[in-house]
């Protein structure tokens, strides 16, 4: 390793396995890959060089440090060939926590140097991914978003065993690789951010069911309206600039009063039935049918340019308040 560069294994090559490799490999990091399953192993390794080369275009990566990734990643034959180097090993099996503990277990008795573990979890807690684990001060939740690679947050949940110190280290490494830490301070299923999508989607999905508005014009009313205002600043800083000079205490008294009235109509439920499901299949794949492959590409470059812009904004801010002090 050179200066500023961490070893990272990544065991499990589904989508956020291989997004976690190609966002490692793309910033020039040594990257060791590993699935329990040959073939996925073999198919991940040329995908993840893919999704790596991928981030040039889209400016969110250099063509010298993707080549130096590309040239240090290899695929361990073992969880010790992958692992037994590592600092960070990087959990990315699917969302079974017998399954989880298993691969914890393995990767503690390989493991022994690295400094940080983590589960890509969604929905399970870090005490008891690690509940095997005998070392559970270096075990902690870092659950990204897709595509991995290009979504910059990542929700951290410790357990209670966590060494604080070690979670301000991942936050480092987590920097260094463009990526936005938020520490999510008590467990709750879901954790944050997809807590937030499923309330989101459950309300999309009612109001898709029930005819008020087709699947593409749904998807356009989120996207170009709360999604981008969201994306810009977040729910609660939103109203609160939205407030202006009145304040935040008055405009939160004529807001809660209109959306009080919308929330007591809001889906509830909790299930959707065999034919709701049905239905909802039918009609998000008769608005994209044969288009998929087409909008991924052109989903991604979205994203690189929302991200580019933010940036762009983040460092003009910063600059003013350099020259101002």
């Amino acid at each position: 390793m050179t200066g500023g560069q961490v070893q990272v294994a990544v065991v499990g090559m589904g989508e956020v396995g291989r997004g976690w490799a190609a966002l490692c490999v793309a910033a020039g990091w040594p990257v060791a890959i590993y699935d329990n399953e040959a073939h996925a192993l073999h198919e991940a390794a040329a995908e993840i060089k893919h999704r790596a080369q991928a981030l040039v275009a889209l400016d969110q990566a250099t063509q010298p440090a993707v080549e130096a990734g590309i040239a240090a990643l290899r695929a361990g034959r073992s969880l010790l060939q992958a692992c037994g180097d590592a600092a960070w090993v990087i959990e990315a099996v699917r969302e079974d926590l017998l399954a989880k503990q298993k691969v914890f277990e393995g990767i503690e008795s390989v493991a022994g140097g690295a400094r940080v573990i983590t589960s890509s979890s969604s929905s399970l807690s870090a005490k008891d991914v690690a509940g095997r684990c005998r070392r559970q001060e270096r075990c902690l939740i870092a659950h990204p978003l897709n595509p991995v690679e290009l979504m910059p947050l990542v929700e951290l949940a410790p357990s209670p065993y966590t060494d604080g110190a070690l979670v301000e280290l991942l936050k480092g490494w987590l920097r260094a690789l463009g990526r936005i830490p938020v520490t999510i301070n008590k467990q709750v299923p879901g954790n944050v951010a997809n807590r937030i999508a499923a309330a989101v989607w459950r309300e999309a999905i009612d109001l898709v069911l029930k005819g008020v508005i087709d699947v593409d014009d749904l998807d356009r009313a989120v996207s170009l309206g709360p999604a981008l205002g969201w994306a810009a600043a977040g729910p609660h800083l939103t109203y609160h600039l939205e407030a202006g000079d009145k304040g935040l205490e008055g405009f939160l008294q004529q807001l809660l009063h209109n959306f009080e009235a919308t929330w007591s109509d809001l889906a509830t439920w909790s299930k959707l039935e065999p034919e709701q499901r049905h239905k909802l299949i039918y009609s998000i794949e008769s608005t994209y049918e044969d288009t998929v492959e087409k909008l991924r590409p052109l989903r991604d470059r979205r994203l690189a340019g929302i991200l580019r812009s933010l940036e762009r904004t983040r460092r003009t801010v910063a600059m003013r308040r350099v020259s101002e002090d």
